[in-house]
């Protein structure tokens, strides 16, 4: 099976499995999904979605946020893991997107990557979440996969995003990237996956 055959294997057996997820950062604008993406950096959605409604309340805009200081902003996000550089990376991108992009957060992945606490996985969920530009969020949780299933030939996310880019439709990307995740996170964990349950076991590489 060719590898632009297996991954579009791998996706119709995922979605047949899980349906197509909903991005679980909740949001309802952009700029606000721009924001939980810089926070879930070492942190988990739920986590992130409990201290989002505060914030969002106080800050929810990038003029608002760039108005506030930093440690105004660490205040509200102090549970979530590394909040005082998060508080510094939320404020300059917001001021950026005030004083820069008129108050609009971008929509290339270029602009996208010139903002503070902004990577290529961010930058990909920011552009197939908030406005349906076809982008494949990658990070070491879904290179762990796409390595174990053998479609990925190199240990690193922006390689295995390549891969993916290079051998599956953009309009499959971001719904594939949130299935790989799902699919981690309920069957295939970096410790301890279940593998006796996996509906893609036949096809993975992954030995223990």
């Amino acid at each position: 099976m060719r590898k632009s055959e297996k991954l579009k294997f791998i996706y119709d057996r995922l979605k047949e499995l899980y349906g197509i997820p909903e991005c679980p950062l909740k949001h309802e604008t952009a700029f606000q999904l721009l924001t939980a993406v810089v926070l879930s950096a070492q942190c988990t959605d739920v986590r992130v979605n409990l201290v989002t409604p505060e914030l969002f309340a106080k800050y929810g805009t990038p003029e608002k946020m760039a108005a506030a200081a930093p440690e105004e902003i660490a205040g509200v996000i102090r549970s979530v893991g590394l909040y005082q550089t998060k508080s510094r990376s939320l404020h300059g991108l917001a001021a950026m997107i005030v004083e820069r992009f008129g108050g609009e957060v971008p929509r290339t992945m270029a602009e996208l990557l010139m903002l503070p606490g902004v990577g290529r996985k961010s930058a990909n969920v920011l552009l197939g979440n908030a406005f349906g530009i076809p982008g494949f969020p990658a990070d070491t949780h879904v290179q762990r996969l796409l390595t174990r299933l053998g479609v990925a030939s190199k240990r690193d996310p922006v390689m295995a995003e390549r891969e993916v880019c290079k051998n599956l439709a953009p309009e499959y990307w971001t719904d594939f990237s949130h299935l790989l995740i799902t699919h981690g996170r309920r069957c295939c964990s970096a410790r301890n996956p279940e593998c006796g349950r996996c509906p893609l076991r036949q096809e993975c590489k992954f030995e223990r």
